[in-house]
């Protein structure tokens, strides 16, 4: 599992990835400064399970009941219009970008920074041509791969060799589409049983901008939305995209100043405090009094919120919790709950025992319930914060 973070040069994107995952990269106010992608670790914020269970966990990842779930996060180099054609680091940046299985789009929501990535005057941009420029290069992408194989397809498909739906998801492989996407997309537009050569140039780009946004959904960061003087741009975003205001500098100040021992702060939360008996220098004063200024115009900085969206809300994501032992809910080690699983809702029993190894998976004899104490299938469909031990021929032997 990992998260794509993309946007035009300057909006604060690697800003955004600094805070999210604690780890300092390359920033400035110029084209390019992300050249190669930075990888890193974010964190889920989630009620844990333990909060309903007579011992707390005690996982490092644990704090009294509130939980952090590791996820990749990847900045990817910046973007400028023409990418899809090669310009900037294009081909890079598509490329980087699309190994993601979600996308966050990382936007000037106050319109201080132009189309190219260079500084303007706060309001004087429209952010919305950003996300519109954005989309197009993706989708103009998707469409130079197919285009260089469309004429072999046609040929394809009228000899039986291949159909639609296998020769269309062979041509994306590359970029991780897999044909039920693929399946999901032709039924959706009506486009599976029309004969291939039949396909207009409407049908072939309408099929690919959906295959775009249901294969790499997106989410947008409606980032310095400190700096707007009308929040309701984030209003006519949301009318094509979920996005969540956002104000990913303040986020990693006040990270910055709680490893500092400055602070009382948990990612997520709408307020912080002062820790008891540390005496902060006026520049330290002045630079929490406008965090607090931040949190009190959009309630949280909006960092959280937009990595717990993008996997729960975007992808449909939900957390189970494989134990050794059903009755103590623990592993060997004695730990209680010690790991949480991100599937997609809908997943199985059997699915999750191969997300802890390919051999539990492939051994697979059935699964228990940790609440209810009940066996269960192979096909069995999991629930949120289900507690769940798999029983295997390799966890026998």
């Amino acid at each position: 599992m990992q998260i794509g973070l993309l946007g035009k040069a300057n909006v604060g994107k690697s800003t955004f990835f600094s805070a999210a995952t604690e780890t300092v990269v390359q920033s400035g106010n110029f084209p390019f400064t992300t050249i190669e992608p930075n990888v890193g670790v974010c964190y889920l914020k989630i009620n844990c399970e333990c909060k309903n269970l007579e011992n707390r966990c005690g996982n490092d990842l644990c704090r009294d009941g509130t939980r952090f779930v590791p996820v990749k996060l990847i900045d990817v180099a910046g973007l400028v219009p023409g990418a899809h054609e090669g310009k900037g680091l294009g081909n890079q940046f598509l490329t980087d970008a699309m190994k993601a299985d979600a996308l966050i789009h990382v936007v000037d929501v106050s319109g201080s920074t132009d189309i190219q990535g260079q500084p303007v005057n706060v309001g004087t941009h429209d952010p919305l041509e950003d996300i519109q420029f954005v989309e197009e290069e993706f989708d103009l992408w998707f469409k130079e791969i197919l285009d260089r194989e469309w004429p072999k397809l046609v040929k394809e498909i009228d000899q039986k060799r291949a159909k639609i739906t296998d020769g269309i998801t062979r041509r994306f492989t590359g970029l991780g589409i897999l044909e039920s996407q693929v399946d999901q997309v032709l039924i959706s537009k009506s486009l599976k049983a029309k004969k291939a050569q039949d396909w207009s140039e409407d049908d072939i780009m309408d099929f690919l901008k959906a295959l775009r946004k249901t294969a790499k959904p997106l989410l947008i960061a409606a980032n310095k939305a400190d700096l707007c003087d009308d929040l309701k741009i984030i209003e006519k975003i949301s009318t094509n995209s979920k996005a969540i205001p956002s104000s990913a500098e303040t986020e990693l100040l006040l990270r910055k100043a709680t490893k500092a021992e400055l602070i009382n702060y948990v990612p997520g939360d709408e307020n912080f405090s002062g820790k008891e008996g540390v005496q902060l220098s006026e520049q330290q004063n002045n630079a929490l009094h406008l965090a607090k200024n931040v949190l009190t115009k959009i309630q949280t900085t909006g960092v959280q919120e937009i990595l717990n969206s993008i996997i729960f809300d975007v992808l449909d994501m939900i957390i189970v919790y494989p134990v050794e032992d059903e009755t103590k809910l623990i592993n060997k080690q004695g730990q209680v709950l010690p790991d949480a699983r991100l599937l997609k809702k809908g997943s199985t029993a059997k699915e999750l025992a191969f997300t802890i190894h390919q051999d539990i998976g492939n051994g697979f004899l059935h699964a228990i319930d940790a609440k209810t104490k009940q066996r269960i299938g192979a096909d069995h469909i999991l629930k949120n914060n289900d507690i769940i031990k798999i029983v295997s021929t390799l966890s026998r032997g």
